[in-house]
């Protein structure tokens, strides 16, 4: 297997892998009322397919770095990819609702394997000179997959059946397992480190607990007092965590990666942005359903620019990095995603669809850009041997920040609204409204975050100031 064979075929097996992993995590939101009606049970007992989702990949995305210095990236990223197939077949042939919140466990923990591992995979294989380009690649499936996952969740629940909803990921997976049998390579760590057992019940259980209160956050079975104390807790297990891996030789998460500025900045700034970003995936369809009007699948075919711009945006982001740097991108690109975001304040019934569409392809475009800026930086002064952990730390916070910023738009939106009744249409728009407005400053503020950022950061991925293409940018395409 020579490497330009890996190089051509490595970033369509992570992006296939993500792709399958980003689009189950939403997918199953609008299947909720079909799957209650089949296994005989409310829809509000089912909240635990999606909770329980989301609490096992933040128990178990922080140990798979350890797990593939260990046991290699090739095998893990199979038997997760493998698994992960395997469980959604359980998932789609779940006779009760227990068998499917268990099924969803093995799928989230499955999944955990599959993102920071996938990265490791291709931080390790390509140069950082065309890291870029690899990583440009790989991102779209995290922009796409939550805008497409309510859509085609509809489609196949109004016109098959919501097993279905399984199934699809059934040829996507075999698809990726055979490339990874023929083109995944695979890197283990040099030397064998020690798990980090205390180190990884301390974060675990903080982000554990921390995720599941997000995702239930506003439920009625959940009192004020209860949720703060909780909250606590959480908190002081992520403290606890801090002041353990100062003292370990070997920690779970090596906190001391934060010192480099572009690791920092990126992961930081990444963490700040997605609390505005991270909420239009759910405050988008309430704004055209709810304040416009319009029936679901019109609202699920505006969600459609967005994916569509963010797939155009890397044949763009290579050559505008190389030319502007990344600190210039990235404060400029910060204040355009806020401006955006605000812009849809003023949409109102009246409004024209084709200018809703056209503030659907800025978001897209702006976003596909922030992330893939994002992403590659995080790795620019990452030297090899921490490339594992780098990438382990950077997947703990984002799936992080995607709960924070799903409930950050939740949150923000309920406030305003306060008492109103939701179905007062008149209340509901005006409080989007104003969750927009909201959102759409702190991402500007966000911008901060990169401004201390250096003219030359990130150069080594960049190529900035260099003309010539990048010689991967054919094969990714």
């Amino acid at each position: 297997m020579s490497q330009s064979t890996v190089k051509q075929y490595l970033p369509w097996v992570v992006a296939a892998a993500l792709f399958m992993e980003q689009l189950d995590s939403t997918i199953v939101n609008t299947a909720v009322p079909a799957m209650a009606a089949s296994l005989h049970v409310t829809p509000l007992s089912l909240k635990a397919v999606v909770t329980s989702y989301i609490l096992s990949l933040a128990v178990c995305i922080p140990v798979s770095g350890w797990i593939a210095d260990r046991y290699g990236t090739r095998r893990v990223f199979g038997v997760a990819v493998a698994a992960f197939t395997f469980f959604s077949v359980l998932c789609g042939l779940a006779l009760n609702a227990p068998m499917l919140v268990a099924a969803r466990i093995f799928q989230g923990m499955s999944a955990a394997m599959m993102m920071p591992v996938g990265r490791l995979a291709i931080i390790r294989t390509f140069p950082k000179s065309e890291l870029l380009t690899a990583m440009n690649f790989v991102i779209i499936p995290a922009l796409i997959g939550p805008l497409l996952g309510p859509t085609v969740g509809g489609l196949i629940v109004h016109w098959l059946s919501w097993r279905d909803i399984f199934f699809v990921n059934v040829p996507v997976g075999i698809g990726a397992l055979l490339l990874i049998h023929r083109h995944m390579p695979d890197y283990q760590a040099d030397g064998r480190r020690r798990l980090d057992i205390v180190g990884l019940v301390l974060f675990s259980s903080g982000t554990a607990l921390l995720s599941w209160l997000l995702e239930i956050f506003g439920e009625h079975n959940l009192d004020v007092t209860s949720a703060a104390i909780l909250l606590l807790v959480s908190i002081s297990l992520l403290g606890a965590y801090g002041w353990h891996a100062r003292q370990t030789p070997h920690p779970l998460l090596r906190l001391t990666l934060f010192q480099i500025r572009t690791f920092r900045v990126s992961v930081v700034g990444g963490f700040i942005t997605r609390l505005g970003v991270g909420g239009l995936p759910f405050l988008l369809p309430l704004l055209y359903q709810l304040g416009l009007g319009m029936p679901a699948w019109k609202s699920g075919l505006l969600m459609m620019p967005s994916a569509a711009a963010a797939m155009g945006m890397k044949f763009i982001a290579p050559r505008v990095l190389r030319r502007y740097g990344y600190r210039q991108v990235l404060v400029v690109n910060t204040l355009m995603i806020g401006l955006t975001i605000s812009l849809f304040s003023l949409v109102i019934p009246a409004t024209p669809i084709a200018l809703i569409v056209l503030l659907g392809l800025a978001v897209g475009f702006f976003n596909s850009l922030q992330f893939t800026s994002m992403n590659s930086m995080a790795y620019a002064d990452i030297e090899t041997p921490d490339s594992s952990m780098a990438s382990t730390i950077a997947s703990s916070l984002q799936q992080m920040s995607s709960s924070f910023g799903l409930a950050c738009g939740s949150l923000i939106t309920g406030w305003y609204l306060g008492e109103l009744s939701q179905t007062d249409q008149a209340a509901v728009t005006t409080a989007l409204h104003h969750a927009f407005l909201t959102l759409g400053g702190l991402t500007l503020l966000s911008s901060l975050t990169f401004w201390t950022l250096r003219s030359d950061d990130g150069k080594s991925v960049s190529g900035k100031g260099r003309s010539e293409p990048h010689p991967i940018s054919q094969a990714s395409r």
